[in-house]
């Protein structure tokens, strides 16, 4: 009960959490990758020793490549930039030897028109909505025969409520490190949030299942115990569960965070914020959000 007791107190956790969020999304912009605004992917890899990113990026600076983005790759590098000829792609390769002293190899190159990055922008916002929409129907089918004392789409309202939650979240911390530190979003990011939608989905229907089963218990024995009660019981028995299940996938992430290659590490950090968001919106918002909705609704009929 002590979480529905005081809900206000992580609903004003969340709305400060989510207004930051939205200012950092929307003063400080996300830093977007390639590919969603069109360049070039150049990954190379060194035989023997390689230079550190620091005289990548130096090299890359004297080519006037001052945009580019570095990330380390196993034993080599990637590096994403504005749309490049071969001729420049070579003369990037040439200085990157530093006269000699590192012998690099190019594994993979690329470009990606504007149109492209743009189309596949486009198509993660729609992949995002549809899921969401997808969501809503979903839960709101399941739960189809919970009329009382809130209606079946209040559970598919609140479900969405709570991801957009998981949503904005991860994506207003990218926003501030991708201002400060340089970390962009690409297509791995829209594939984590997904992923984090998923999750959190499921999490949070594992709590409002138990709330079902016990309004059928206290009709079917005839016990007289209120919404908020019923509510608080059930968030209190799927508590442990919940907790031990999302530690259980953070400490897997965290591990692949750590010893990952570099390609992976922005789709596991946000994993990783987006997982822990997710598991506390499940418990401290989701289903007390329900309460909160059946105790205005009483307001209004009395």
């Amino acid at each position: 009960m002590f979480i529905v007791k005081h809900r206000k107190i992580f609903y004003s956790i969340s709305v400060i959490l989510v207004i930051g969020s939205m200012y950092l999304i929307f003063f400080l912009g996300l830093k977007l990758s390639i590919d969603f605004t069109g360049g070039s992917l150049l990954d190379i890899s060194f035989d023997g020793d390689k230079p550190s990113t620091a005289e990548v990026s130096q090299v890359l600076n004297n080519l006037n490549f001052n945009d580019a983005s570095v990330r380390p790759s196993g034993e080599g590098f990637i590096v994403r930039l504005k749309e490049i000829s071969q001729t420049q792609k070579d003369s990037i390769l040439l200085e990157l030897s530093l006269g000699g002293k590192y012998s690099p190899v190019e594994k993979t190159f690329s470009n990606i028109g504007p149109i492209l990055g743009k189309e596949a922008l486009q198509k993660s916002y729609i992949s995002i909505v549809l899921v969401l929409l997808a969501i809503v129907l979903f839960v709101a089918f399941a739960f189809r025969k919970v009329s009382r004392p809130v209606s079946s789409w209040v559970y598919g309202l609140v479900t969405v409520l709570a991801l957009l939650h998981d949503v904005i979240v991860p994506t207003g911390i990218f926003a501030l490190l991708g201002h400060f530190y340089g970390f962009e979003v690409d297509t791995l990011f829209v594939t984590a949030l997904l992923v984090i939608l998923g999750f959190s989905v499921h999490d949070t229907i594992v709590v409002f299942d138990r709330i079902r089963e016990n309004l059928h218990k206290n009709e079917s024995y005839g016990s007289k115990k209120d919404f908020q009660t019923i509510v608080g019981e059930s968030i209190n028995e799927t508590f442990v569960r919940s907790i031990n299940t999302s530690l259980t996938v953070l400490l897997a992430i965290l591990i692949l965070y750590i010893f990952g290659p570099g390609t992976v590490k922005n789709f596991t950090l946000v994993l990783l914020i987006g997982i822990f968001i997710g598991t506390y919106s499940s418990i401290f918002i989701g289903s007390t959000l329900l309460v909160t909705i059946n105790n205005w609704k009483n307001k209004r009929l009395t």
